[in-house]
């Protein structure tokens, strides 16, 4: 098993993390050795569930924050081991995790090694299962056994960021918007219904529709109605009898579950339409105070997250969350992901400061 040399460069740990694969289902042996490290810092206790980590300073500050960051990543595509590269004169570090989010995670694992004495007590949680289906997420495992471990005032997550803060999150629905038609030989057609055919109107409500930019504690997010998928046939001469048409449905923090469910039915209204997923998203939270004295510290301008992270579980909690960390998300999961050097360094930076300045 790899061993990590916590001593080494933020950037060292993210070429050691991102060559070692942790595709989902597959994350124990990077658990195995995150898990091995951190037991050997005195300054911290250590549990572990499953592939998730969780590691606490016990200082008996008056404020605790809560630092978090998932160890899997997508499926490799020829893009591990890492490679050092250079873009626009900007070194980069090249390889699949390196923006989603194994960088983030570098860097906590480097400050949780050095802060012995932070101003507020940590809690670092590094989880599995993050890029799949929410119910099997080690944090949604770690909530059922050890909900105490969320608490905190204030809580990061190292999602990439491109090193600036990225406040809340819009929801998330997935819905399958079905049609129904009779079978029949395609030679036959005026026999049956042609349920693809169906679908047309569906589509055209898709192309129609226009997002609302919602404005919600000075931050403004951006919704978005699409098709992602869409099926239907069963032979090449048969007249299809079904067309489903996968929706996905990205919502501001301003709706809850139940305003963001009848809006997709009422756009689909006269359709079959069934609810597959539904996460709902996150305030900025930024009121917090601890909010507002990190921002300051790292010097950002806050701005929204468009996709669904888990600063939704703690913003449940009643935990303010904010995303921040190195990489470009419109390079996650892209087969030439690659982070800039100087943007690892830079988070490390800025969560050193806000972490130990009194």
């Amino acid at each position: 098993m790899p061993a990590l040399d916590l001593t080494a460069t933020s950037a060292d740990l993210t070429r050691t993390i991102c060559d070692i694969p942790s595709v989902s289902d597959d994350e124990t042996v990077l658990a195995d050795a995150i898990f091995d490290a951190v037991s050997a810092l005195a300054h911290l206790e250590v549990y572990r569930d499953g592939d998730t980590i969780v590691a606490r300073t016990d200082l008996g500050r008056a404020q605790r924050v809560v630092i978090a960051g998932h160890i899997d990543t997508v499926p490799i595509n020829r893009n591990v081991p890492t490679r050092d590269v250079v873009d626009a004169g900007e070194p980069y570090i090249w390889g699949r995790g390196t923006v989603d989010m194994k960088a983030g995670v570098a860097v906590q694992l480097k400050l949780a090694a050095e802060l012995v004495a932070p101003r507020v007590d940590i809690t670092w949680m590094w989880y599995d299962h993050e890029e799949v289906d929410a119910d099997r997420s080690g944090l949604t495992r770690l909530a059922l056994t050890r909900p105490d471990l969320f608490m905190g005032d204030f809580a990061i997550l190292g999602e990439p960021s491109n090193g600036e803060v990225e406040g809340g999150c819009n929801g998330n629905l997935r819905a399958i918007v079905r049609t129904h038609g009779v079978r029949s030989h395609s030679a036959r057609a005026w026999i049956g219904e042609n349920a693809i055919h169906k679908a047309a109107p569906v589509l055209a409500r898709l192309a129609e529709y226009r997002p609302r930019e919602i404005p919600v504690e000075g931050l403004v997010y951006r919704e978005g109605l699409n098709a992602v998928r869409i099926t239907g046939g069963v032979a090449g001469n048969v007249i299809p009898d079904l067309c489903e048409v996968e929706v996905n449905y990205r919502f501001a923090p301003s709706r809850d579950a139940a305003e963001a469910e009848n809006h997709v039915r009422e756009v689909f209204a006269g359709f079959d339409v069934e609810i597959v997923d539904l996460a709902v998203g996150a305030r900025p939270g930024l009121d917090a105070p601890l909010a507002q004295e990190f921002v300051a510290a790292v010097g950002a301008e806050p701005r929204p997250k468009y996709g669904w992270t888990d600063v939704a579980r703690f913003s449940a909690l009643g935990v303010p969350a904010v995303n921040y960390g190195p990489g470009d998300p419109h390079l996650a999961h892209h087969d030439e992901e690659r982070v800039p050097v100087a943007q690892i360094e830079a988070v490390e930076r800025g969560l050193r400061t806000w972490l130990t300045s009194r």
